[in-house]
């Protein structure tokens, strides 16, 4: 396997690919294709530290190892027990696979991971007698195995936990926003750190600590404590501290203000204590304060929030999204504003018509990231 040309696919969710994609151009990616909930690319392994430790949209990052056809599930175990796992994996670490099948031959996902399994302990039973242990929750090493039809692709998976998991979250609410989920949001709504930033329902402060991140160009994962890849065979320390060491000295002053307003006193604690741990508390502020009681108190403005709807918190107050229209056109004018949504009945009571209409996933949950442009006065007028 070459390491200097590394084959890597990029996980993200829905909606976020051209974004990552574009993400992943910055940091010097190669023969960048964007796919279906994933960016494909090529680079050495420094590119695959690198991408790990500053991406914000990406979800998980693959390396493939192995590619072949299989008719059938002797064809597949024949192909996988002569692979040379032991260039990945040691008698000493344990392993796990995860699986996505997509295929007529090959129906139960978790079939094919046990015949794998077979394959990865036959090997080397047969050429050192002892097997590796496997280990379906933490292990060393992680392998990835997409089926599509009869076409076979086996990875590594260099990043470990979810990407989404960056350490600074130590307390979340009834309804939390994916870290990944806001930072897309984030960068589909234009935050580019210029101006002041409001999040006027935050919840658990995702929105607002990811929105600093950005800004200050703070690494995604600079919390974080471990990656897949440190596990690896051919993990380079010194490579992976200088990357980390470059990243860290482009981290920039923030001139702005970002601000998250709830009404929840124990959502405020919670959203102070994960700011706290993200050490964002000089950047952020938070305020108890009902958004429809606010008024725009800074000047230029963007706001991002994740209103609650009825799929994850129930809302007793049938006007909930009437106020939230009332209190944009009567107390926010010349705003940029932006919700995330799945309730789109409810949305229509905003009384306003969304500039952008944009498809995202929260979860399993299908909503609408919307757009709203007030304007003083009527929109002719400003124009």
């Amino acid at each position: 396997m070459d390491w200097n040309d590394l084959k890597i696919n990029i996980k993200t969710f829905f909606g976020f690919e051209s974004i990552l994609s574009e993400e992943v151009k910055k940091l010097g990616g190669r023969e960048v294709t964007v796919l279906n909930r994933a960016v494909s690319c090529k680079g050495d392994l420094g590119f695959l530290y690198k991408i790990n430790y500053a991406l914000r949209t990406a979800v998980k990052i693959h390396v493939l190892i192995s590619e072949f056809r299989a008719y059938n599930e002797q064809k597949f175990y024949e192909k996988l027990v002569k692979f040379p796992w032991d260039e990945y994996l040691t008698l000493s670490q344990t392993f796990g696979i995860d699986a996505t099948v997509h295929s007529e031959k090959f129906t139960h996902s978790h079939f094919m991971v046990l015949k794998m399994k077979d394959a990865i302990v036959d090997y080397f039973q047969k050429k050192y007698r002892r097997r590796p242990d496997v280990e379906p929750h933490n292990p060393d090493i992680k392998f990835h195995l997409h089926i599509n039809r009869d076409k076979v692709a086996v990875s590594l998976d260099s990043s470990g936990e979810p990407l989404f998991k960056r350490g600074y979250r130590q307390e979340q609410g009834k309804a939390p926003i994916n870290e990944v989920l806001a930072s897309g949001m984030l960068h589909l709504a234009g935050w580019d750190g210029k101006g002041n930033f409001l999040d006027p329902m935050c919840g658990s402060g995702t929105l607002l600590i990811e929105a600093a991140m950005m800004a200050m160009e703070l690494p995604a994962q600079i919390f974080r404590k471990n990656f897949g890849f440190q596990n690896w065979k051919n993990y380079d320390e010194d490579l992976f501290l200088k990357i980390k060491e470059f990243r860290i000295n482009r981290i920039k002053e923030f001139s702005g203000k970002i601000v998250g307003y709830d009404i929840d006193p124990l959502m405020l604690s919670i959203a102070k204590r994960n700011i706290e741990a993200a050490e964002l508390e000089e950047v952020i502020t938070l305020e108890k304060q009902n958004f429809f009681d606010s008024k725009k108190e800074l000047f230029p403005l963007l706001v991002v929030f994740n209103p609650p709807y009825d799929e994850r918190i129930s809302i007793n107050d049938d006007d909930f999204y009437k106020k939230i229209g009332d209190t944009f056109k009567n107390n926010y004018p010349n705003t940029l504003a932006w919700l995330i949504t799945s309730d789109l009945e409810a949305a229509k009571k905003i009384g306003l018509h969304p500039s952008r209409k944009i498809k995202l996933y929260n979860g399993k949950l299908e909503t609408r990231f919307l757009q709203y442009e007030m304007y003083e006065g009527s929109k002719k007028n400003k124009s």
